[in-house]
């Protein structure tokens, strides 16, 4: 895709931008910082390095334009969430790890929002918080576990259990027993934040090559990112992808590309949002191992997300993949069960890409000093927050920063990589198909996952 890129997502559509590819890489040239990939992890990582280093020489490599990938076509989410949750966090490296990130995933959604302000990037910036919300009584224990989470780690004032009468009074969903609130999560537009730190990177003097696929890379004496229209040689590169990545030969089993889609409301006027006590743009999901993922627009409009289409053989990555019709319907029809007084509301807008999904789902935030390289990836479809905290901390890596974020569990961490195909491909469509079945049972029994079947214990983080 070299054009059209508006059609890609509502969010390129109106983020109010020349969509306009920059210049491309013209020739091979010297850098001090090499960058693949100019989405959110790519951008934050140059923008906290030149604004600590104005005389930095940092080039961005990006194959389409900024924000082509997830940066521009998710779902609107600036959570403090984190690709794995405290509990694996603390069984893996301690709870004091785990309270760390967490303690600073808390603090990189006011950093977003402070980075807005300070570049004077308008991306409909809300912090009204998280309702993680069990429809249904199957999905209660859910709830009970994360909060159990939450006072392992000592973050148990970090959220407010809410019966169902208090669910209600927040957000009116048909069939809520309760939830959890979390109040640091903001609602953003994505497309006009990842074009906005572009700008800012642009004015901080970072270089923004579009239409320029990296395609191979290379650490030791001599970094470089390779492209067929020339090689960025630089002390420092950084692998900043996310599901592209595994495009790469070297990186094909690091991260799985799974689809998540997406369907738009038309905007909705306000008493019909005061209906359902949606009069604030706080984001809400449930408590489905399908995954489901709502928020609403500034100007009125609900977002309804989630998973279920299929992932595809080798990892494939393609445009013919970011539509999937029977996934578009069903998440229309999930609409309607949430809110029944919605029944009949228009849809104009739906869409889909891929996020990186990691072996173990912890994310990665690395720099190998040796070889020169940098990555950051990994972050389950929770990456528009952190992939900032991603930014800082390789920054701080990459210049050396005595900081409490070069001590975080993730700059150290070496995740295991996906199986080869076919056992790659089998696994994950099963996964995939169990989460929907047991979903569904929950909803027609009442049964909640036991956390025991192969399919939980493949899917769990």
């Amino acid at each position: 895709m070299t054009a059209g890129y508006a059609d890609t997502s509502f969010w390129l559509e109106s983020c109010d931008d020349d969509l306009t590819p920059r210049d491309p890489l013209d020739g091979s040239r010297d850098a001090d910082v090499a960058i693949l990939g100019a989405g959110f992890t790519g951008l934050w990582t140059a923008y906290y390095l030149l604004r600590a280093q104005p005389e930095l020489r940092v080039v961005l490599l990006e194959s389409e334009i900024a924000g082509f990938g997830a940066s521009g076509r998710n779902g609107g989410w600036c959570t403090s969430g984190f690709g794995a949750g405290p509990d694996q966090l603390a069984a893996r490296f301690g709870v004091d790890a785990a309270r760390a990130v967490h303690d600073a995933m808390i603090d990189t959604v006011d950093e977003v929002g402070r980075v807005c302000v300070d570049e004077g990037i308008d991306a409909h910036y809300q912090r009204d918080g998280e309702l993680l919300v069990a429809i249904g009584d199957h999905q209660v224990p859910a709830l009970d576990a994360i909060e159990r989470t939450y006072q392992r780690i000592g973050g148990d004032d970090f959220h407010c259990r809410l019966s169902a009468d208090e669910t209600r009074e927040r957000i009116a969903i048909d069939g809520a027993r309760g939830a959890l609130f979390h109040p640091a999560t903001a609602s953003v537009h994505p497309a006009r934040l990842v074009r906005g730190l572009a700008g800012a990177v642009e004015r901080r003097g970072g270089v923004i090559c579009e239409s320029t696929p990296v395609t191979a890379f290379a650490g030791g004496p001599s970094p470089y990112l390779d492209t067929a229209r020339g090689r960025v040689s630089a002390p420092v590169v950084v692998l900043a992808g996310e599901a592209y990545l595994s495009q790469l030969p070297a990186l094909r089993r690091a991260v799985l590309p799974i689809y998540s889609y997406i369907v738009l409301t038309e905007p909705l006027p306000p008493e019909q949002l005061a209906a359902i006590n949606w009069t604030h743009r706080m984001v809400v999901n449930s408590r489905a191992l399908t995954v489901d993922y709502l928020s609403r627009t500034a100007d009125g409009r609900i977002l309804f997300g989630g998973r279920g289409a299929p992932y595809h053989f080798g990892s494939s990555i393609a445009p013919e993949h970011d539509r999937s019709e029977p996934t578009f319907a069903r998440l229309r029809q999930s609409l309607v069960e949430w809110f029944p007084s919605l029944e009949g509301v228009g849809f104009t807008h739906a869409w889909g890409g891929c996020l990186g999904v990691p072996r173990d789902f912890i994310p990665i935030m690395r720099f190998d000093r040796a070889s020169g390289v940098a990555t950051a990836r990994g972050y389950t479809g929770e990456g528009v927050a952190a992939s900032n905290l991603s930014g800082r901390v390789l920054a701080d890596l990459i210049s050396g920063a005595d900081s409490s974020l070069v001590a975080l569990p993730m700059t150290s961490h070496h995740g295991r990589n996906w199986e080869v195909e076919p056992f790659r491909f089998l696994a994950t469509r099963l996964a995939e198909r169990g989460a929907m079945r047991i979903d569904e049972r929950g909803a027609r029994t009442g049964a909640s996952p036991t956390g025991r079947t192969l399919t939980e214990r493949l899917i769990s983080h």
